[in-house]
């Protein structure tokens, strides 16, 4: 074992293992994700709007996505846009959206941001392990859908 190194050489005693150093996480999976989209889908279909509807995992990579029919074709470039502001900012979209309205013109020089709601943080025991990002209805009918399939990950 080199000396003062949090590495230690097989056989050696587990409290000096690198491990013990690490921490566990929830991590938002694939059959989750598919969860969180139907239940976004079913309110959008419950109120008649095509929506395109992203899921992303904590580091904003995408992990499931959906188009409706009907829905227009940039609202799949402003689905995952929203749902990596979510997660990456660990804030819902409309909160940077209130906050622009409100004159906090800053808002739009943060990087990769896109501040109109219906991005919508994944959070489990206080942790955001993902987003949810909707787009091709009003912003605030998104945000509805967004919060649609979050409350189905919270148990709401």
């Amino acid at each position: 074992m080199i000396s003062g190194s949090p590495f230690t050489m097989i056989g050696m005693p587990m409290q000096n293992r690198a491990d013990k150093h690490l921490r566990t996480r929830t991590v938002l999976g694939l059959a989750a994700a598919r969860h969180i989209a139907a239940a976004a889908e079913a309110e959008a279909e419950r109120n008649g709007w095509a929506v395109s509807i992203a899921i992303v995992d904590e580091s904003g990579r995408l992990l499931h996505f959906l188009r409706m029919d009907g829905t227009t074709n940039a609202s799949v470039d402003v689905a995952i846009a929203k749902a990596q502001h979510a997660a990456n900012y660990q804030r819902d979209t409309g909160f940077h959206q209130r906050l622009l309205e409100g004159g906090a013109q800053v808002v739009l020089a943060l990087p990769s941001a896109l501040p109109l709601e219906g991005g919508v943080r994944l959070m489990v025991d206080g942790q955001v392990v993902g987003g949810i990002g909707v787009a091709g209805a009003q912003a605030a009918e998104d945000g509805q859908i967004g919060q649609a399939g979050a409350d189905w990950l919270s148990g709401a």
